[in-house]
């Protein structure tokens, strides 16, 4: 009877789980671990609301595989150590797990394997959280593509891994010790954010609702903050909670019969996708994102706070922002809801971004360490993509003389300030051409709201000047 390991990682869930079904398939018995990490209290790149997500996964994981005959096992530490122990107690033959696109996951992969090796067990990291990943995706000439659209022909080229099913029954060597499920106090952490339903059931619900309707009129409705017109999926493939499989297969399906202009919308969403793994592919291959610019060039930018990464700003300007008080309502309102939800409206997303970057001319990676630490749908790659491509530094970004201007941006996606008014309370009654506009009379746009902290206009000449340099 042999006894292999499953290390669960980003793939919370028990359909279509490619390590997972590789082990029910070679072995008798299965032990499905997660390993908790040991930080506390604060943590640079993640915070209360997506830990409050992951608790919530994990608990309907561990009811899954107890519906299925099996147990979730927890335990705390570093990954290669409790998967030794673990291994060692109970005389497993083999380690499955799913492979991680970011260069921690990969580091941890490395040492696993030697670790393996040491004690005589095989380690075996597949394919999951891409449809492709790594070297699967190179220009004529071998090299990885810094440019998205030739990146995406490429990848719609390419056949994609259809999904699997379910697993059905499953069996766990019974008296293995376990520490309990985790809670925010496992870290240190408590609540602060009313998050999305976490687990797998929950995430597929999501799925059906975008199905059933959003997907068909994405292109004119995504960037319509004030309306739940988004897949709002993000935390569910950050998680693994749905499969990327599962998510293009169900869209493919859903579209097969639909009119011409129905299908080029979900194409849309599908490039959504592609952007996501173009990220990991950029992460993979110039890991040092994380630290410095893309762009060698820009990597000595005047930033006026240029912190040690991970330092905790002291700005009062990066206070402000990250805060919501900085008198430009959208701005306000993407900053509120994020602490609010653990999440924010993804065009929201950019103008807060680069109103902090072009406007307040602070450096980027203090945006991207908030944004993980508020977000529950906290992707390394794609958080970095997102915050270079509005600081003008990353891959394929935006050109640094297109800057958006706050007060247009509202006009052309929340005109009525529905979204506005909903994070921004202050500003429920006022007249919504006036959130379209900086204050012209001097006062503020409502009582107890503050008046914008610079001057849009005057801020963009200093941007410019700065990327000129």
């Amino acid at each position: 009877m042999s006894t292999a390991i499953h290390w669960f990682r980003r793939d919370l869930r028990i359909t279509d789980n490619t390590a997972l079904a590789a082990a029910i398939a070679a072995h008798d018995h299965i032990i499905p671990v997660y390993i908790l990490s040991e930080w506390q209290a604060e943590h640079h790149w993640c915070g209360a609301p997506r830990q409050a997500f992951l608790c919530g996964c994990l608990h309907s994981l561990a009811k899954n595989l107890e519906a299925k005959g099996g147990r979730l096992i927890i335990r705390q530490g570093p990954a290669d150590k409790m998967l030794e122990e673990l291994a060692r107690e109970t005389g497993a033959e083999a380690i499955y797990c799913n492979r991680d696109p970011d260069p921690f996951g990969h580091a941890m992969e490395e040492r696993l394997e030697k670790m393996a090796k040491k004690i005589g067990v095989a380690f075996h990291a597949l394919k999951d959280i891409a449809l492709h990943e790594r070297d699967e995706l190179l220009t004529g000439g071998g090299s990885p593509f810094k440019v998205f659209t030739p990146y995406a022909k490429a990848w719609l080229k390419l056949d994609k891994p259809e999904p699997g099913r379910a697993i059905s029954k499953i069996s766990t060597t019974p008296k293995i010790k376990s520490d309990p499920l985790p809670t925010l106090k496992t870290w240190g952490l408590t609540a602060d954010a009313t998050i999305v339903e976490p687990g797998e059931s929950a995430a597929r619900k999501r799925l059906g609702r975008f199905l059933d309707g959003p997907i068909f009129d994405y292109a004119k409705q995504r960037d319509q903050p004030a309306l739940e017109s988004t897949s709002r999926l993000s935390q569910d493939l950050r998680h693994g909670t749905l499969s990327i499989r599962e998510v293009l297969a169900k869209c493919s399906a859903a579209t097969e019969k639909k009119s011409l202009a129905e299908r080029r919308n979900a194409g849309i969403f599908v490039n959504e996708l592609i952007w996501r793994e173009f990220y990991m592919q950029v992460l993979w291959h110039r890991p040092e994102v994380l630290d410095h610019e893309w762009q060698e060039h820009y990597r000595h930018l005047k930033w006026r706070d240029h912190w040690r990464p991970g330092a905790r700003p002291d700005s009062p300007e990066f206070e402000r922002w990250r805060s919501g008080e900085t008198g430009f309502p959208i701005v306000d309102a993407g900053l509120r809801q994020l602490a609010a939800t653990g999440f924010m409206h993804n065009r929201v997303r950019m103008i807060v971004a680069m109103f902090l970057t072009k406007d307040l001319h602070i450096w980027w990676m203090h945006g991207e360490s908030w944004f993980m630490r508020r977000l529950v749908d906290g992707e390394i790659a794609s958080n970095n993509g997102g915050w270079q491509w509005s600081a003008s530094t990353g891959t394929d970004a935006a050109p640094y003389f297109r800057i958006q201007n706050p007060w247009s941006q509202t006009k052309r996606y929340d005109p009525e300030g529905a979204y506005i008014k909903r994070w921004v309370p202050e500003l429920r009654d006022a007249p919504a051409a006036n959130l379209c506009q900086p204050p012209t009379s001097g006062l503020p746009l409502a009582k107890g709201y503050p008046l914008p902290m610079v001057d849009h206009a005057e801020e963009r000449d200093v941007a410019l000047e700065m990327f000129r340099r």
